[in-house]
């Protein structure tokens, strides 16, 4: 049985990190899907895919929390993908399984997660992982599709549009600030941590003080 295992929303301000692994006893099923790397297929393809991919593999996503990416103390991101990475792979039990390295060293990443594993398969920690195996491709849109998901839960929650919560969109950076203005603090799933939100509150207090002293 081969895995692989790739995570989706690493750099965002709003919304989890979402890391996902696919099993298969070969990869011929996903080679006959063509799947390849989430962030080149359309959104609709991806939930087209997510869907046939959930009823010909073993799948297990974890969640990392905007709550406990904040909550990382002395810890990086990339230690905490490790422990991710570790836990839906050791769910799988796999013999082989490939990984989409989160870390500039791909080996160190590898390594990192193998000395959390439970079971020990024969690991292939790399870049572009996601481009090169199909069982990573596969779960790089797993793991895409339910963060996509759980955006759209958001903006349920919150009664408005929150973009896909990337800084660099500006419906999201929009979003932020409206928020923000409105309510004195930032919204609900919020990366507190993320330097772009402590820069949005900070912009935004001093913008609702400022507006404050001009009242006569």
């Amino acid at each position: 049985m081969i895995c692989g295992a790739d995570e989706a929303g690493r750099g965002p301000v709003i919304g989890p990190l979402v890391v996902a692994a696919v099993m298969v006893e070969d990869d011929l099923s996903l080679r006959e899907l063509k799947v390849k790397d989430s962030k080149l297929l359309a959104p609709a393809r991806r939930e087209e895919l997510y869907e046939h991919i959930m009823a010909i593999a073993r799948v297990e996503i974890s969640v990392a929390s905007p709550e406990e990416i904040d909550a990382r103390g002395e810890s990086s991101l990339n230690e905490l993908e490790v422990q991710h990475f570790a836990a839906v792979i050791d769910r799988l039990a796999p013999q082989k399984v490939f990984i989409d390295a989160a870390d500039v060293v791909a080996e160190r990443f590898g390594r990192e997660i193998l000395s959390l594993l439970h079971c020990q398969p024969d690991l292939v920690s790399c870049h572009r992982a996601d481009v090169l195996y199909p069982v990573v491709s596969a779960a790089s849109i797993i793991a895409k599709v339910v963060r996509d998901r759980t955006i759209r839960s958001i903006e349920e929650e919150l009664g408005e549009p929150v973009g896909s919560g990337y800084p660099t969109d500006p419906v999201t950076m929009a979003f932020l600030e409206r928020w923000t203005k409105r309510n004195g603090d930032l919204p609900p799933h919020t990366r507190r941590s993320w330097t772009t939100a402590r820069k949005m509150y900070s912009r935004c207090k001093t913008s609702t003080l400022d507006q404050w002293m001009e009242i006569p």
